[in-house]
């Protein structure tokens, strides 16, 4: 029972902290709801679990017999950052409008897992710590705790943008909250790019 409290805790502080998936997540939360934002929020769940399980039954073997692939997911990740960054930064602002845009959907949020640095980072250190024999059974027992935390970790942010909704309800507050949120995002992607 001890080994599963521990995947807990280690997935809890992986997923709960700040990064560009929470921010989007906060930031969808805001614009368009709760129940928008599950898209997003299911989509980085899936993508994060699906590279936990890859990394666990060998991808990371293949990035350490081809090292120039973590710099191509690395700048990838920057490249996409930034995209993200852009569409928060251009948003018009209006909250979950007709017109006012489309939440984040569930490949956004999938792919932002995997090009996030800090998604691989946790893959690598959490198998490192829990399945560092490769025993397929803990790799899954292990993506399914990871599962239900990133879960409710997202969803925790995305909720947290919608209480700020309350307090962005006109559409210059939210660009500026959204303008905000895409500086953070650019602040993210240009600290990848440090050696």
């Amino acid at each position: 029972m001890s080994l599963i409290i521990s995947m807990a805790a280690f997935a809890l502080v992986a997923s709960i902290t700040p990064g560009p998936v929470n921010i989007v997540a906060l930031s969808s939360g805001a614009q368009y709801g709760f129940r928008a934002s599950q898209r997003h929020v299911v989509g980085a769940t899936l993508g994060f679990v699906l590279l936990l399980v890859l990394m666990g039954l060998g991808l990371h073997e293949l990035l350490e017999r081809w090292p120039a692939l973590t710099r191509v997911v690395q700048l990838a990740g920057v490249a996409f950052l930034l995209f993200m960054a852009w569409k928060l930064a251009t948003d018009d602002g209006r909250l979950g409008t007709k017109d006012g845009g489309k939440a984040p959907t569930m490949f956004y949020g999938a792919l932002m897992q995997w090009l996030n640095p800090k998604a691989w980072l946790a893959c690598v250190a959490g198998m490192g710590a829990f399945v560092a024999d490769g025993d397929a059974r803990l790799v899954w027992q292990f993506a399914a705790v990871y599962l239900v935390i990133c879960y409710l970790s997202v969803a925790c942010w995305a909720y947290a943008g919608t209480y700020l909704r309350h307090y962005l309800n006109n559409a210059g507050g939210m660009r500026l909250f959204n303008r905000s949120m895409a500086l953070l995002l650019a602040l993210s992607a240009g600290y990848l790019l440090l050696p």
